[in-house]
């Protein structure tokens, strides 16, 4: 007898993989979408990332924005092992929060593979790499992102979310219009070195657009997250 499991709440897929076209039409839809009304508290994030790194896009910068990235997926799992245990009792809601565990996981995942992607650029670039700039500075700014995520989830889940939400839309603003005002980006192969485990793409520029659209999608979830109902 064969037993079929419908559904694994121990695994996600995570963002889809996109084709070449679909690449293309990603990066449009980013850049012809306004970006989303940033509140103080993304204005005091991304305005000290501009002054320290420059309002343009790079790898450097990039590399930086991926090490906070992970930093409220991490805050949302700490929380959810909490919600799980004082829910025990309740096993559909129980689940349902562990199910949000597996998604801020999976998500933390994705954002790790994107710093690794990164990190790579900046050395196969011979892009130089300080202590202060490119280690210290983003530990301090994790630390405070991760306090404040921590922080506004346990006040109102949808405080926390929406912060997130404003943090992935400017990484994904910032990806394709930096795809999209460095064109040369598209003769260059993509190195692959991280190919089994997030894909190959035609060039750097596909697989930027790629991390870019990944972002959209993280994005779209906590916009989705912030009209559950709130757990209790």
């Amino acid at each position: 007898m064969t037993i079929t499991v419908d559904h694994r709440p121990d695994v996600h897929p995570g963002p889809p993989k996109l084709g070449r076209a679909q690449l293309l039409q990603a990066q449009r839809d980013t850049l012809d979408t306004p970006r989303m009304e940033y509140s103080v508290l993304a204005k005091m994030m991304f305005k000290p990332v501009d002054l320290m790194y420059g309002k343009q896009g790079s790898f450097t910068k990039f590399a930086m924005l991926e090490i906070i990235a992970r930093v409220p997926y991490q805050a949302w799992e700490r929380m959810g092992y909490w919600a799980v245990h004082r829910h025990a009792g309740r096993s559909g809601l129980a689940r349902r929060v562990f199910e949000r565990i597996v998604e801020a996981r999976a998500d933390q995942d994705n954002e790790q593979w994107h710093l690794l992607i990164m990190q790579d650029l900046v050395q196969r670039h011979g892009l130089r790499q300080n202590w202060l700039l490119h280690k210290a500075a983003p530990w301090l700014i994790a630390f405070f992102y991760y306090h404040v995520s921590w922080v506004l989830f346990l006040v109102r889940p949808d405080w926390s979310y929406r912060l997130n939400a404003e943090f992935e839309d400017h990484a994904e603003h910032e990806y394709m219009t930096f795809v999209a005002e460095n064109p040369d980006l598209d003769f260059i192969p993509d190195p692959g070195t991280y190919a089994a485990e997030y894909g190959r793409y035609r060039s750097v520029a596909d697989l930027l657009r790629q991390v870019g659209h990944d972002e959209r999608t993280h994005k779209l979830d906590s916009l989705e997250a912030m009209r559950e109902p709130r757990v209790r």
